[in-house]
């Protein structure tokens, strides 16, 4: 293979790789429409870069236009890619201003004035601005690890890489007035080793933060229930009990509430399984809303729940829980008779100085045992025995 056969197939080469990653990755996460846009993306820049070196059968000039229009294009939706990543909205009305003034001024200079300088020119600065775009737009972006800091600082980079050394290499090389030479030129040579080590580089980031969410995503399914929406008992405990040491640490109260659906298995029998799960899910959704960001909530059981409230003393659990129980028992659950309603019963329990989460659980359950005996419907508290007094939140 010749030297430059080897620098012509260089690009096309790690771009069409990184394409049919993307486009595997897609495949499995279809959901994510933004991977399939790098997957084009990245497969239109493989295309632009083939012909600037291959000729298609409409003629040279117009080839030249077909491969930077690519560029354009893969511009475009890489940088859409990027910020629909992070669930923000694609300046539409940037990119379109960007992208219409860079590609016309390449069609002003290539066929009403024809000037390959102020081609070079148009098409770098216009894909500059699409990436110092995206970098504005991802500045607010809080990242959620080192992945997504690498692709913020990639689109500043990026578009910075497009303005600096079109400017300096043109000024000190240039100006190039044909293709004579040119794909042998340093203009040429930068060309082709900075767009493989920024897609590179870029794509990585972008593998790594789609891997690392994906990661939380099955952490996140294998520790929620999927009828209540809450999390299950495993990931219920092992957040509960993060939350009981962070407390301890700061020398905060903690307490633990306990709820348990009333008559359920009558519910079933009468009603249907299919009705039970609307009952659970009405009560899941109401303790969602309850609770909101301030408390953890958890379905540890078939009609069983748990709710961690960090800063709250006993008392305040109890008046919580009594609020739970009395607004529970007045909701309608959609779908089933108009006149049934549904009620549950309550164990309260505020943790001692350094009591393991387990000891909590386990006298939280003692207390709601005494509210199913006490006739359901009810709420009774665990005693407590305290070896150091500790503080309410705030």
């Amino acid at each position: 293979m010749t030297d430059g056969l080897f620098i012509a197939l260089l690009n096309p080469s790690i771009t069409l790789m990184l394409a049919a990653a993307f486009f595997l990755l897609w495949l499995y996460q279809r959901h994510r429409r933004y991977v399939a846009m790098l997957a084009a993306g990245y497969a239109a820049s493989a295309c632009g870069f083939l012909l600037q070196y291959f000729a298609l059968p409409i003629g040279y000039a117009a080839t030249k236009l077909a491969s930077n229009a690519l560029f354009m294009t893969a511009g475009l939706l890489i940088c859409s890619a990027a910020i629909r990543r992070y669930g923000r909205p694609v300046p539409v009305a940037g990119f379109a201003v960007l992208a219409l003034c860079g590609f016309g001024a390449v069609c002003w200079f290539m066929f009403v004035q024809p000037d390959m300088t102020w081609r070079i020119y148009a098409i770098n600065f216009a894909l500059g601005g699409l990436c110092l775009l995206v970098a504005a737009e991802l500045r607010p972006v809080r990242p959620k690890g080192p992945a997504d800091r690498i692709i913020q600082v990639m689109a500043l980079i990026s578009g910075l890489n497009f303005f600096a050394r079109t400017l300096l290499v043109i000024h000190t090389y240039g100006p190039y007035d044909s293709y004579a030479g040119f794909y042998g030129s340093i203009y040429w040579t930068t060309v082709i080793l900075s767009h493989a080590i920024l897609s590179i580089m870029i794509a990585m980031a972008l593998f790594g933060s789609i891997t690392l969410e994906l990661i939380a995503d099955l952490k996140r399914q294998s520790e929620t229930d999927p009828l209540s929406g809450l999390l299950n008992r495993r990931g219920f405990e092992d957040q509960a009990g993060r939350m009981l040491d962070e407390s301890g640490r700061r020398g905060l109260a903690v307490s633990l509430v306990l709820c348990d659906l009333d008559h359920f298995k009558a519910v079933n029998d009468s009603l249907g399984h299919a009705s039970g799960d609307k009952v659970i899910k009405t009560f899941a959704d109401f303790l969602k809303r309850a609770t909101k960001d301030c408390f953890l909530a958890g379905r540890i059981g078939g009609e069983e729940f748990a709710i961690v409230l960090p800063g709250a003393t006993l008392s305040v659990a109890k008046l919580f829980a009594e609020g739970t129980r009395s607004s529970f028992s007045g909701l309608y659950v959609e779908g089933l008779p108009e006149g049934r309603r549904f009620t549950a019963s309550f164990g309260v329990a505020e943790r001692n100085a350094d009591e393991e989460f387990g000891a909590l659980l386990t006298r939280a359950d003692k207390a709601l045992y005494a509210a199913k005996n006490a006739g359901r419907d009810c709420v009774r508290i665990a005693g407590i025995a305290r070896t150091a007094p500790l503080r309410a939140a705030g």
